[in-house]
């Protein structure tokens, strides 16, 4: 390693003070990271000065460097030129590399004699004619079959050359007595007709459908003339599938006619990009890439990247408007292209679509990647509810407290626990509070807490990675002293959480801390309060009901436990014990008591 560790310096004590790319080779002879500079010397030695504060990612990288490779250009541009250049072409693990694993759908218009429109997942540079892509299938589907309705086209897979329809090697099919084709296979339309229907089709596919509508009304008015009323007819059902598909398709603005949209999502490791692709005021396209940032990646040059990519496979290339929520760092590749980063106004509003896009995918994406595997859902919360709540470990065991009363009257409290982001029923505890008179929430939440953790560490039980107790900074200092008194406030955390959700309060600190209302964690700890609130306000309802049933029926004489059970299973309700008949409740009772019964309730209704 020495021996390694002096080439590298020479490598770097023999390199210019000039621009150009360097390249880090790892012991497999394979680059594994290409990078840019204005002085290569400068750039590459700052990787190996020790004191520099790097990257977890970049100490891992110059660890596996064994030979420098370098390549010196004019200028610093031709530099960036070139860097993007061999990424493209090397892709080398430390660098900015997409991860495009979903191959979206698109609609091609087939290069052949009479082209057929077709779907398919694979773009091909076959000379066709690629649209899309689209965000979904159904919204792929749908278009399909909006053009069937409307411009008859073939959909056979017959090789329509000129020697084959000159020759008579093709009949007619269903499509055709459908109306759905006008037999160019027989040579009953012309290469100039079919070629009319392809130029609608691409401007269905462009989201211009005013050539559309403008054919559809000329052949409709047409027909009528000659008395065809019949093709009338047809033609004049096909303008209402155009109306109905107008009315269903994305329109995002009336005054926004040609842009293109990028928008970054950034997680730990993966960041995602969501492209919009806007036509005539429609949206025509959508995608979202993945990507991992590299060791030292700005978000100007992931977004930059992401739109290379994704400007390769658009058809027509970018639209001469970009609205970005930053200023791409290859800003200067794109010819003919402005940049704009909006402030406000439905340019913002695109751009807030394009995030939600980028949020829906990786939500979908995470659903799918959990339910193939569990524990990988398990993994990113808990990361997740650590880093959210600034904790030292994962909360994998959380206990959630909450008191409940009714104007002071039989105060309970309720403890639940959460284990690895879920419930653990079996583990709830009601608590009866026994030392507080009136409705003192203080008080009795220290008591529970004293009585949970006190009985917790004499069984020498495990004790929670995280304690939640439902109530602003009075709740959480009460719950925090008991916890000094028992001397475990340094091995459990404990937060509050405020009426308004997202305000956790920690100890000793007066003003609240807020989490992320689209996060994951901010979920689980509402979860938590519900199921701790729920699980208190049973008991409390339960021990109002029994304390009014024992204030009634327990004080009939002659009816013991037996015989309350047993009216309570067959009449449910004290109301329904006091309306019974005599003869109803004999047969639960039998006579005596049932006459005490109505005796009892008799007397009382007359008082």
């Amino acid at each position: 390693m020495d021996i390694v560790r002096q080439h590298i310096k020479e490598q770097v004590s023999a390199l210019p003070h000039s621009p150009g790319v360097y390249q880090f080779v790892d012991r497999n002879g394979v680059i594994i990271y290409v990078g840019k500079a204005k002085d290569l010397r400068k750039r590459v030695s700052s990787y190996f000065v020790e004191n520099r504060d790097h990257s977890a990612k970049v100490i891992v990288l110059v660890k596996q460097i064994v030979d420098i490779r370098h390549i010196v250009v004019d200028s610093e541009q031709d530099a960036l030129l070139l860097e993007n250049s061999l990424i493209k072409s090397l892709q080398p693990r430390y660098n900015i590399l997409l991860k495009d694993d979903k191959t979206y759908p698109w609609i091609v218009i087939r290069r052949e004699p009479f082209p057929r429109v077709q779907s398919t997942r694979q773009l091909v540079r076959d000379g066709s004619q690629y649209f899309g892509p689209y965000g979904s299938i159904s919204t792929q589907r749908s278009i399909l079959e909006f053009i069937r309705d409307v411009i008859p086209l073939r959909t056979c897979k017959l090789n329509l050359s000129a020697e084959s329809i000159s020759r008579g090697k093709h009949s007619v099919c269903l499509q055709y007595h459908l109306g759905n084709c006008k037999a160019p296979c027989i040579g009953a339309e012309s290469e100039e007709e079919y070629a009319r229907s392809i130029a609608l089709t691409q401007s269905i596919l462009k989201g211009d459908l005013r050539p559309v509508r403008k054919w559809l009304e000329e052949e409709m008015m047409h027909a009528a003339e000659e008395l065809k009323f019949e093709v009338a007819e047809r033609y004049k059902q096909r303008l209402r599938s155009l109306d109905d598909y107008q009315s269903r398709s994305v329109i995002v603005s009336s005054k926004i006619i040609d842009s293109d949209v990028f928008s970054l999502l950034k997680d730990d490791d993966v960041v995602y990009c969501n492209f919009l692709s806007i036509r005539h005021g429609s949206i025509v396209a959508v995608q979202t890439i993945r990507m991992t940032p590299g060791i030292e990646a700005s978000d100007e040059e992931l977004l930059s990247r992401a739109i290379q990519h994704i400007a390769t496979n658009i058809a027509g290339g970018l639209a001469h408007e970009v609205i970005v929520p930053i200023m791409p760092s290859l800003a200067l590749l794109f010819d003919g292209v402005t940049f704009t980063i909006p402030k406000r106004g439905e340019k913002a509003d695109l751009l807030e679509f394009s995030l939600r896009s980028a949020r829906i995918y990786r939500a979908e994406l995470m659903k799918n990647l959990e339910i193939k595997n569990p524990e990988r859902h398990t993994e990113r919360l808990m990361q997740a509810m650590k880093r959210e709540l600034h904790l030292d470990r994962e909360p994998r065991h959380i206990e959630c407290f909450d008191n409940s009363n009714l104007q002071g009257t039989n105060p309970v409290a309720s403890c639940v626990v959460f284990r690895n982001g879920k419930p653990s029923r079996k583990e709830y505890r009601h608590f009866n509070i026994k030392t507080v008179e009136g409705p003192d929430d203080f008080a009795s939440m220290r008591e529970i807490i004293h009585r949970r953790y006190s009985r917790l560490l004499s069984d020498g039980a495990e004790l929670p990675d995280l304690i939640i107790v439902d109530g602003g900074k009075g709740q959480l200092s009460s719950a925090y002293a008991i916890l000094k008194e028992l001397g475990i406030e340094k091995r459990v955390p404990i937060v509050g959480l405020a009426k308004r959700l997202e305000e956790v309060f920690y100890p000793g600190d007066p003003e609240p801390y807020y989490l992320t209302r689209t996060g994951e964690p901010l979920k689980v700890v509402c979860h938590i309060r519900d199921e701790a609130h729920r699980f208190g306000i049973t008991f409390h309802r339960q021990k109002r009901t029994k304390a009014f049933i024992d204030s009634e029926l327990s004080h009939i004489p002659g009816i013991g436990d037996k015989s309350l059970t047993a009216l309570l299973r067959k009449f449910r309700t004290v109301t329904a014990v006091r309306n019974a008949s005599t003869e109803e409740l004999s047969e639960v009772v039998g006579l005596s008591r049932a006459m005490a019964i109505k005796s009892y309730f008799n007397d009382n209704s007359e008082n």
